[in-house]
């Protein structure tokens, strides 16, 4: 057997993929997206929804009516739906955004404080640390360059 030792940080430039920036695409830019979600709920449900200190995620009645702000117990029912819809085959819930959030904002050298409080954790939280996962345990080796 012959371990397989990779010639570049990332896994997806060891294999040689060309990684593409959202913003480059407006068929996946969030920005674009936002900004085509926020113009449709004005059109369909009135000015209230221009102002930028409105929620951004709204929930949605079984009659359509939009009936104000997302609460945090109907983000999990809505990833499991949308993620459904799509065809992913991982049973995502809010957990998974938490996760997410924590795994990639450490993995950009994000300030643990910041990440704290964006995630809603206590600042310096044991609890926080079991959110962030690595990929591998290549990346950020404690024992990388000691010798």
């Amino acid at each position: 057997m012959r371990p397989g030792l990779r010639r570049a940080h990332r896994q997806d430039q060891a294999l040689g993929a060309q990684r593409q920036d959202p913003l480059d695409d407006p068929e996946i830019c969030p920005v674009r997206a936002h900004t085509a979600y926020r113009s449709r709920l004005v059109a369909e449900h009135g000015e209230r929804w221009a102002d930028p200190s409105t929620p951004a995620f709204v929930g949605i009645d079984r009659w359509g009516r939009v009936t104000g702000g997302m609460v945090p117990d109907s983000v999990t029912p809505a990833i499991k739906r949308i993620s459904t819809r799509a065809g992913v085959p991982v049973a995502w819930t809010g957990h998974s955004l938490r996760i997410g959030l924590a795994s990639v904002a450490r993995r950009a050298g994000r300030d643990a404080i910041a990440i704290a409080d964006q995630g809603g954790w206590a600042r310096h939280s044991r609890s926080m640390l079991g959110y962030m996962q690595r990929d591998d345990g290549w990346d950020h080796n404690a024992s990388a360059g000691l010798a």
